[in-house]
């Protein structure tokens, strides 16, 4: 863990580094379903920018997540109104909003041969880039945020704070479902994917410099602070973040209670608790999300993950004609949280049983194509203790990568 000293003067150095005198910085920060010391983080990096930098704005970097009101944001930073009427009076607060189109620029395209190099051959398209037009009032783009492993894109944070942080959606869906495409297993913890090529050339066409802080999470406090260009400060921090995220278990399970922390209130973030532990869950095994306070599937895409359910990743590849023209970060997430397996001759089998225990009703868990068990009839002791016969217990899932020894 790092003393406060010496992640302040590392902070120290940043802002130097930034030069953020006379500038109007744009500050990328996470929602609540990411865990990291950011109000206190913040709270240092304002004292070293006010007075200094012309004008702090705070943009939560939400992809599809749903906007955050100004109470919570407010909670997020450590800040009260007292705060923004007196000390951060010279800091501004914003919700992204992917699909408002007055919200965004483009700033660019993504040709066929480029998106053809970077996913190693696997799709030849063009797109369009959009961001959110706020890096139109401002000269610096400064990330702050976490690193983890990531099933989309390998590790987040860098460049992905800006995709899908604040973009708008061709490029997100695109890239989320490349990487449902290559698969969970392929992609979390892996450093060099072809999702990260495809943020790092999109992010090279904004028109604004960019920085970031890329914090690595320990037991709640700062292990790491890394500092730089986004794509070299991410590195670091990923490098950090294999270390310490990745856990090795000796043996895969044939049952998986992975519990899930109050951060994530919906499905579709949820879900993380089936992607870090599905490498560790052998065929044909049980997966149980845990999370009775869940009751949604999603906000703001459970309408189409009813109408699509959750399926392997073949299943829509064997029947692309009839899904090809649903939104393909939905797909994707679908296939994340159903995970690995076969659609042969008309059967799906997944590899594994994903069942939620959650406050979603068992109509609707049957009717999405997952299973059901009652969360009050789980008693969480009861699943402890027992990996010798097969079973894991995970008490706060999401955000810690487990891998068998061998892999």
């Amino acid at each position: 863990m790092m003393s406060e000293s010496i992640w302040t003067a590392r902070l120290d150095a940043a802002v130097e580094a930034m030069r953020p005198d006379g500038r109007r910085i744009l500050l990328l920060v996470p929602d609540a379903t990411r865990s990291c010391p950011l109000d206190a983080v913040f709270r240092a990096l304002h004292a070293r920018l006010a007075g200094r930098a012309k004008k702090i704005t705070v943009l939560i970097a939400l992809g599809t997540h749903p906007p955050m009101s100004r109470a919570a944001m407010l909670d997020r930073l450590g800040l009260t109104e007292a705060d923004m009427a007196g000390a951060f009076r010279d800091v501004e607060l914003r919700n992204h909003a992917w699909d408002d189109p007055a919200q965004l620029r483009s700033v660019g395209r993504l040709d066929e041969a480029s998106i053809a190099e970077a996913t190693g051959g696997r799709f030849r398209l063009a797109l369009e880039v959009q961001v959110n037009r706020a890096i139109e009032e401002h000269d610096l783009l400064l990330i702050l945020g976490p690193v983890f492993p990531h099933e989309v894109v390998g590790f987040s944070g860098g460049n992905k704070y800006i995709f899908p942080g604040i973009s708008g959606p061709d490029l997100l869906h695109f890239f989320h479902w490349l990487g449902a495409v290559i698969t969970n297993r392929r992609i979390i913890g892996v450093m060099d994917t072809p999702v990260r090529a495809v943020l790092d050339r999109a992010a090279a066409l904004l028109p604004i410099e960019r920085y970031a802080l890329c914090m690595v999470v320990e037991a709640g406090g700062l292990a790491g602070l890394f500092h730089g260009a986004p794509e070299a400060a991410w590195r670091e921090a990923a490098q950090l973040s294999a270390q310490l995220h990745v856990r090795r278990e000796p043996r895969l399970y044939h049952t998986v209670l992975s519990c899930a922390p109050t951060m994530y209130d919906e499905l579709w973030v949820g879900g993380k608790c089936m992607y870090k532990l599905e490498p560790v869950v052998e065929p044909g095994g049980t997966l149980m999300i845990y999370a009775p306070h869940i009751r949604e599937v999603s906000v703001v895409h459970g309408r189409l993950l009813r109408e699509i359910g959750y399926h392997v990743r073949d299943y829509f590849l064997a029947q692309w004609d009839r899904f090809q023209h649903y939104p393909w970060g939905v797909l994707a997430h679908s296939t994340h949280v159903k995970g690995d397996g076969t659609y042969l001759d008309g059967v799906e089998r997944p590899n594994v049983n994903v069942v939620l225990a959650t406050g979603i009703p068992e109509d609707e868990c049957r009717a999405i194509n997952l299973g059901y068990r009652n969360p009050a009839s789980i008693r969480v002791e009861e699943f402890a203790g027992r990996e010798s016969e097969g079973v894991l217990l995970v008490p706060k899932a999401g955000e810690m990568l487990y891998r068998p020894q061998q892999d």
